[in-house]
């Protein structure tokens, strides 16, 4: 059955992929293609497993765990530069697979708790930084121009 469910899997990731593939040369903006393909994927087996087709919970697992890998290394690449990359996927990881695991088992609060945690982690890395970095950037700028005006 999981190989099975499996080898749909990846027709589906390769249909998905190639369908935004094609749609975001009509996009105004840029979609990742890949993403949307696996995420679409995981996505309609899940609904169709609430509407209670025997869908094998391990390949949406799996795929669902690529996703939260996924997600933390596309919003990596928009940290603010004072944020540590590292300390970023170590804490959005375990809680985004913790998150997956509790939608798999039909936890909700477990689920909506990891969310808020998740969100709450994303915050704090993206929106509290502009406060937090913003003198240290004026700082530094400031510095670079003292030293510039010096030089020449």
């Amino acid at each position: 059955m999981a190989l099975t469910l499996s080898f749909i899997a990846v027709i589906s990731i390769f249909a998905l992929t190639g369908i935004i593939w094609f749609l975001n040369r009509f996009f105004p903006w840029r979609v990742c293609a890949i993403c949307a393909g696996v995420s679409g994927t995981w996505l309609w087996m899940i609904g169709a497993r609430i509407l209670s087709y025997n869908i094998d919970l391990l390949v949406p697992a799996v795929l669902m765990g690529g996703s939260v890998v996924g997600l933390a290394y596309q919003l990596e690449t928009k940290l603010p530069r004072h944020r540590s990359p590292l300390l970023w996927k170590t804490l959005f990881i375990p809680a985004g697979f913790m998150t997956v695991l509790y939608l798999l088992s039909w936890q909700w609060v477990g689920f909506f708790s990891t969310l808020v945690a998740l969100a709450i982690i994303t915050g704090f890395f993206f929106l509290g930084s502009s406060r937090l970095g913003k003198g240290h950037d004026d700082k530094q700028v400031l510095e670079l121009e003292r030293e510039m005006d010096k030089c020449c």
